[in-house]
């Protein structure tokens, strides 16, 4: 009986320790949910997404297209920057203001000076109206037909010869136009990722005799795209 005594008592006393060791662990789980510990809280970051803003702004990597002479055959794919902003007239309709710049090298027409792949560089500048058609909260497509210039540099890299050795253009700033529109996706209320498909127009010409008349003028059509991200500003209309 003193032996079973013995090794009863330490038993209690053990026991009644991880039982107070456990009463606060057992405490700090049943709290832990009214805490907020472990819960889920879902949020819809699209939840505040308005088409009221009255200005809004987007930088994008842009890529275009185009033909560095009028009778050249070889086409250069140029890589830049697309900047625009709009002013949001009402729901529908705004106004648009975009600049692209577009860099690269050109493949060059038949040449005794071993010229081959110069760089070119073109520039657009043009605004218009746009519109906000189909949206909701995800995104929104929207249409614009922006008239403007560009400024072409066709001879930088042609090592002082004239731009008719390769069939190119002459530097120049000639009569461009923009269209096309934005494919939207909402990220948050403010920012949206953007893609910009357009067709390029421009009007390039040249000082010297061509088969193309006047002067090797002619209307370029081509293909532009950026890829990028909208800031849409609060103040509302």
């Amino acid at each position: 009986m003193r032996l079973s005594a013995r090794f009863n008592s330490p038993f209690v006393f053990l026991a009644a320790l991880a039982l107070l060791a456990g009463t606060p662990v057992q405490a700090q789980t049943t709290a832990s949910p009214t805490a907020g510990n472990g819960t889920y809280i879902a949020v819809d970051p699209l939840a505040n997404v308005r088409y009221d803003n009255r200005f809004d702004v987007s930088l994008g990597a842009a890529y275009g297209h185009i033909k560095a002479g009028p009778t050249l055959l070889q086409g250069a794919n140029l890589g830049g920057l697309d900047l625009s902003a709009s002013y949001w007239l009402s729901k529908h309709w705004g106004l648009e203001g975009s600049g692209r710049g577009y860099l690269g090298t050109s493949g060059a027409g038949p040449n005794d000076l071993s010229i081959q792949g110069p760089f070119v560089s073109q520039y657009i500048f043009a605004a218009g109206p746009e519109w906000l058609g189909p949206h909701n909260k995800h995104g929104a497509l929207i249409a614009h037909a922006l008239v403007g210039g560009a400024y072409g540099l066709f001879e930088e890299d042609l090592r002082g010869n004239p731009p008719s050795v390769v069939d190119f253009y002459n530097n120049q700033i000639a009569p461009a136009a923009v269209f096309g529109g934005h494919f939207d996706l909402n990220r948050s209320a403010s920012w949206v990722f953007r893609l910009t498909p357009d067709a390029l127009y421009t009007r390039y010409s040249t000082n010297y005799a061509t088969n193309i008349s006047p002067k090797g003028a002619r209307n370029n059509w081509n293909f532009g795209l950026s890829a990028g991200v909208q800031y849409k500003f609060k103040t509302k209309r």
